[in-house]
Protein backbone atom coordinates (compact mmCIF):
# COMPACT_ATOMS: atom_id res chain seq x y z
CA UNK A 1 0.00 0.00 0.00
CA UNK A 2 3.12 2.28 0.62
CA UNK A 3 3.56 2.42 -3.35
CA UNK A 4 0.22 2.97 -3.99
CA UNK A 5 -0.04 5.84 -1.23
CA UNK A 6 3.23 7.49 -2.96
CA UNK A 7 2.24 7.60 -6.72
CA UNK A 8 -1.43 8.95 -5.61
CA UNK A 9 0.67 11.76 -3.43
CA UNK A 10 3.59 12.62 -6.30
CA UNK A 11 0.68 12.72 -8.57
CA UNK A 12 -0.88 15.68 -5.96
CA UNK A 13 1.88 17.58 -5.52
CA UNK A 14 2.69 17.41 -9.45
CA UNK A 15 -0.66 18.03 -10.54
CA UNK A 16 -1.07 20.83 -8.09
CA UNK A 17 2.11 22.72 -8.82
CA UNK A 18 2.63 22.57 -12.22
CA UNK A 19 -1.31 23.96 -12.81
CA UNK A 20 -0.17 26.67 -10.74
CA UNK A 21 2.92 26.80 -12.63
CA UNK A 22 1.31 27.69 -15.59
CA UNK A 23 -1.57 29.59 -14.65
CA UNK A 24 1.52 31.69 -13.04
CA UNK A 25 3.12 31.75 -16.54
CA UNK A 26 0.13 32.85 -18.52
CA UNK A 27 -0.56 35.52 -15.78
CA UNK A 28 2.90 37.43 -16.73
CA UNK A 29 2.82 40.18 -19.10
CA UNK A 30 2.48 39.61 -22.56
CA UNK A 31 6.04 40.49 -23.79
CA UNK A 32 7.47 37.32 -21.63
CA UNK A 33 4.96 34.64 -23.33
CA UNK A 34 7.41 33.95 -26.50
CA UNK A 35 9.95 32.77 -24.15
CA UNK A 36 7.90 31.00 -22.19
CA UNK A 37 6.37 29.31 -25.06
CA UNK A 38 10.38 28.54 -26.69
CA UNK A 39 11.01 27.21 -23.12
CA UNK A 40 7.49 24.93 -23.19
CA UNK A 41 7.96 23.75 -26.61
CA UNK A 42 11.89 22.84 -26.08
CA UNK A 43 10.54 20.64 -23.02
CA UNK A 44 7.71 19.19 -24.60
CA UNK A 45 9.77 18.23 -27.44
CA UNK A 46 12.32 16.32 -24.54
CA UNK A 47 9.05 14.64 -22.74
CA UNK A 48 8.08 13.07 -26.50
CA UNK A 49 11.69 12.05 -26.90
CA UNK A 50 11.81 10.85 -23.47
CA UNK A 51 8.41 8.70 -23.67
CA UNK A 52 9.88 7.26 -27.22
CA UNK A 53 12.74 6.51 -25.19
CA UNK A 54 11.62 5.02 -22.27
CA UNK A 55 8.58 3.24 -23.69
CA UNK A 56 10.56 -0.20 -23.03
CA UNK A 57 10.97 0.62 -19.56
CA UNK A 58 8.89 -1.72 -17.45
CA UNK A 59 10.12 -0.25 -14.10
CA UNK A 60 8.74 1.87 -11.37
CA UNK A 61 11.10 5.03 -11.94
CA UNK A 62 9.86 4.50 -15.87
CA UNK A 63 6.92 4.58 -14.90
CA UNK A 64 7.04 8.10 -13.09
CA UNK A 65 9.09 9.50 -15.45
CA UNK A 66 6.41 8.16 -18.50
CA UNK A 67 3.88 10.01 -16.48
CA UNK A 68 5.81 13.49 -16.09
CA UNK A 69 6.75 13.21 -19.83
CA UNK A 70 2.91 12.51 -20.62
CA UNK A 71 2.26 15.78 -18.00
CA UNK A 72 4.83 17.69 -19.33
CA UNK A 73 3.42 17.39 -23.27
CA UNK A 74 -0.20 17.80 -22.06
CA UNK A 75 1.32 21.47 -20.09
CA UNK A 76 2.96 22.35 -23.63
CA UNK A 77 -1.22 22.38 -25.03
CA UNK A 78 -2.38 24.40 -22.04
CA UNK A 79 0.34 26.60 -22.43
CA UNK A 80 -0.27 27.49 -26.26
CA UNK A 81 -3.84 26.97 -25.43
CA UNK A 82 -3.95 30.26 -22.84
CA UNK A 83 -1.46 31.91 -24.64
CA UNK A 84 -3.91 32.09 -27.59
CA UNK A 85 -1.39 30.01 -30.19
CA UNK A 86 -3.56 27.55 -30.87
CA UNK A 87 -7.46 28.22 -30.09
CA UNK A 88 -9.23 28.10 -33.39
CA UNK A 89 -10.26 30.28 -36.55
CA UNK A 90 -13.31 32.17 -34.76
CA UNK A 91 -11.78 34.72 -32.38
CA UNK A 92 -15.26 36.46 -31.73
CA UNK A 93 -18.08 35.84 -28.94
CA UNK A 94 -20.95 33.84 -29.59
CA UNK A 95 -23.97 35.97 -31.11
CA UNK A 96 -26.95 36.12 -28.46
CA UNK A 97 -29.29 34.39 -31.12
CA UNK A 98 -27.20 31.46 -31.67
CA UNK A 99 -28.80 28.71 -30.35
CA UNK A 100 -28.63 24.51 -31.10
CA UNK A 101 -26.23 23.15 -33.40
CA UNK A 102 -24.88 26.34 -34.77
CA UNK A 103 -23.67 27.80 -31.30
CA UNK A 104 -22.25 24.15 -30.97
CA UNK A 105 -20.49 24.73 -34.58
CA UNK A 106 -19.69 28.07 -33.38
CA UNK A 107 -17.80 27.34 -30.33
CA UNK A 108 -16.08 24.26 -32.19
CA UNK A 109 -14.49 26.59 -34.47
CA UNK A 110 -13.44 29.09 -31.65
CA UNK A 111 -11.19 25.48 -30.62
CA UNK A 112 -10.78 23.52 -33.01
CA UNK A 113 -6.95 24.28 -34.08
CA UNK A 114 -6.35 23.48 -30.03
CA UNK A 115 -8.22 19.80 -30.39
CA UNK A 116 -6.92 19.08 -33.60
CA UNK A 117 -3.45 19.79 -32.07
CA UNK A 118 -4.56 17.39 -29.04
CA UNK A 119 -5.72 14.42 -31.73
CA UNK A 120 -2.35 15.06 -33.10
CA UNK A 121 -0.04 14.15 -30.01
CA UNK A 122 -2.41 11.58 -29.20
CA UNK A 123 -1.79 9.88 -32.09
CA UNK A 124 2.15 10.65 -32.47
CA UNK A 125 2.46 9.35 -28.89
CA UNK A 126 0.81 5.92 -29.44
CA UNK A 127 3.31 5.55 -32.31
CA UNK A 128 6.24 6.28 -30.95
CA UNK A 129 4.92 3.65 -28.10
CA UNK A 130 3.29 1.27 -29.64
CA UNK A 131 3.82 -2.68 -28.63
CA UNK A 132 5.95 -1.37 -25.33
CA UNK A 133 5.72 -2.08 -21.85
CA UNK A 134 5.44 1.67 -20.91
CA UNK A 135 2.40 3.08 -21.84
CA UNK A 136 1.84 5.23 -18.79
CA UNK A 137 2.75 8.40 -20.39
CA UNK A 138 0.49 7.95 -23.33
CA UNK A 139 -2.01 6.57 -20.23
CA UNK A 140 -1.79 9.81 -18.87
CA UNK A 141 -2.55 12.00 -21.35
CA UNK A 142 -5.24 9.92 -23.00
CA UNK A 143 -6.71 10.22 -19.28
CA UNK A 144 -6.18 14.12 -20.09
CA UNK A 145 -7.35 14.67 -22.91
CA UNK A 146 -10.98 12.84 -23.04
CA UNK A 147 -11.86 14.54 -19.25
CA UNK A 148 -10.88 17.99 -20.69
CA UNK A 149 -12.73 17.08 -23.59
CA UNK A 150 -15.93 16.03 -21.12
CA UNK A 151 -15.14 18.92 -19.49
CA UNK A 152 -15.67 21.68 -22.05
CA UNK A 153 -18.72 19.59 -23.24
CA UNK A 154 -20.38 19.98 -19.78
CA UNK A 155 -19.70 24.14 -19.66
CA UNK A 156 -20.83 24.23 -22.70
CA UNK A 157 -24.10 22.51 -22.18
CA UNK A 158 -24.19 23.91 -18.97
CA UNK A 159 -22.68 23.88 -15.43
CA UNK A 160 -23.40 25.45 -11.98
CA UNK A 161 -19.92 26.69 -11.60
CA UNK A 162 -18.62 28.16 -14.63
CA UNK A 163 -14.91 27.92 -13.34
CA UNK A 164 -13.74 31.48 -15.16
CA UNK A 165 -11.08 32.55 -13.25
CA UNK A 166 -8.21 31.34 -15.13
CA UNK A 167 -9.31 32.55 -18.43
CA UNK A 168 -6.59 35.53 -19.36
CA UNK A 169 -8.21 38.83 -20.75
CA UNK A 170 -7.30 37.57 -24.59
CA UNK A 171 -9.63 34.57 -24.30
CA UNK A 172 -12.14 36.02 -22.66
CA UNK A 173 -14.54 36.02 -26.10
CA UNK A 174 -14.79 32.52 -25.41
CA UNK A 175 -17.00 32.79 -22.16
CA UNK A 176 -19.12 33.46 -23.90
CA UNK A 177 -19.96 29.87 -24.94
CA UNK A 178 -20.51 28.82 -21.74
CA UNK A 179 -23.38 28.24 -19.80
CA UNK A 180 -24.75 28.75 -16.42
CA UNK A 181 -26.88 26.19 -15.38
CA UNK A 182 -27.89 24.22 -12.85
CA UNK A 183 -27.49 20.92 -14.58
CA UNK A 184 -27.05 19.27 -17.89
CA UNK A 185 -27.94 15.60 -19.18
CA UNK A 186 -24.10 14.84 -19.64
CA UNK A 187 -22.76 15.44 -16.39
CA UNK A 188 -23.77 12.12 -14.19
CA UNK A 189 -22.69 10.31 -17.02
CA UNK A 190 -19.65 12.06 -17.12
CA UNK A 191 -19.37 11.35 -13.66
CA UNK A 192 -20.47 7.71 -13.27
CA UNK A 193 -19.06 6.80 -16.46
CA UNK A 194 -15.42 8.09 -15.49
CA UNK A 195 -16.26 6.74 -11.99
CA UNK A 196 -16.41 3.10 -13.03
CA UNK A 197 -13.28 3.11 -15.54
CA UNK A 198 -11.24 4.67 -12.57
CA UNK A 199 -12.37 0.64 -10.75
CA UNK A 200 -11.67 -1.30 -13.79
CA UNK A 201 -8.14 0.78 -13.84
CA UNK A 202 -7.51 0.27 -10.32
CA UNK A 203 -7.89 -3.53 -10.50
CA UNK A 204 -4.66 -4.43 -11.85
CA UNK A 205 -2.48 -2.57 -9.28
CA UNK A 206 -4.96 -3.95 -6.32
CA UNK A 207 -4.51 -7.32 -7.91
CA UNK A 208 -2.09 -9.78 -5.24
CA UNK A 209 1.20 -10.27 -7.13
CA UNK A 210 0.82 -7.21 -9.27
CA UNK A 211 4.45 -6.41 -10.07
CA UNK A 212 5.42 -2.97 -8.59
CA UNK A 213 5.51 -1.24 -12.30
CA UNK A 214 2.03 -2.12 -12.44
CA UNK A 215 0.91 -1.07 -9.15
CA UNK A 216 3.00 1.86 -9.68
CA UNK A 217 2.24 2.81 -13.19
CA UNK A 218 -1.33 1.82 -12.81
CA UNK A 219 -2.01 4.37 -9.37
CA UNK A 220 -0.25 7.31 -11.26
CA UNK A 221 -2.65 7.10 -14.29
CA UNK A 222 -5.91 6.02 -11.73
CA UNK A 223 -5.07 9.14 -9.60
CA UNK A 224 -5.13 11.86 -12.81
CA UNK A 225 -8.48 9.68 -13.58
CA UNK A 226 -10.16 10.56 -10.16
CA UNK A 227 -8.49 14.20 -10.10
CA UNK A 228 -10.50 14.35 -13.41
CA UNK A 229 -13.60 13.49 -11.92
CA UNK A 230 -12.84 15.66 -8.93
CA UNK A 231 -12.99 18.79 -11.53
CA UNK A 232 -16.28 17.26 -12.72
CA UNK A 233 -17.72 17.14 -9.59
CA UNK A 234 -16.27 21.16 -9.45
CA UNK A 235 -18.03 22.26 -11.91
CA UNK A 236 -21.38 20.68 -11.08
CA UNK A 237 -21.28 22.19 -7.71
CA UNK A 238 -21.35 25.49 -6.21
CA UNK A 239 -17.25 24.93 -5.09
CA UNK A 240 -15.04 27.15 -6.94
CA UNK A 241 -11.57 25.03 -7.23
CA UNK A 242 -9.50 28.01 -8.17
CA UNK A 243 -9.15 28.32 -4.39
CA UNK A 244 -6.40 25.88 -5.00
CA UNK A 245 -4.47 28.11 -7.13
CA UNK A 246 -5.25 31.96 -6.07
CA UNK A 247 -2.05 32.55 -5.11
CA UNK A 248 -0.82 32.25 -8.45
CA UNK A 249 -3.33 34.30 -9.95
CA UNK A 250 -2.54 36.94 -7.31
CA UNK A 251 1.03 37.05 -7.36
CA UNK A 252 0.91 37.45 -11.23
CA UNK A 253 -1.24 40.38 -11.02
CA UNK A 254 0.93 42.10 -8.77
CA UNK A 255 3.37 41.63 -11.42
CA UNK A 256 1.13 43.27 -13.57
CA UNK A 257 0.15 40.48 -15.86
CA UNK A 258 -2.68 39.95 -18.11
CA UNK A 259 -4.73 37.25 -16.57
CA UNK A 260 -7.70 38.78 -14.55
CA UNK A 261 -11.17 36.99 -13.35
CA UNK A 262 -13.95 36.84 -15.63
CA UNK A 263 -17.27 38.06 -13.79
CA UNK A 264 -19.83 35.37 -14.44
CA UNK A 265 -22.35 37.62 -15.88
CA UNK A 266 -20.09 37.65 -18.74
CA UNK A 267 -20.44 33.96 -18.89
CA UNK A 268 -23.72 33.84 -21.15
CA UNK A 269 -24.74 30.94 -23.08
Amino acid sequence: MLSHALAALFVLFVWWASTALVLFINGLPRSTHRYSLVAASLLGVGAMWGLAEGSSDASTSGAYRAFVCGLLVWAWHEITFLFGVLTGPRKLPCPPDAQGWRRFWLATAAVIHHEVALALTMAAMVGLTWGEPNQVGTWTFLVLWIMRLSAKLNVFLGVRNLAVDFIPEHLRYLTSYFRKARANPLMPVSILGSSGILIWLLAPALAEGASPFVVVGTTLVATMLALGVLEHLFLALPVPDAVLWRWALRANRREGGGTAPCPEKDAVG
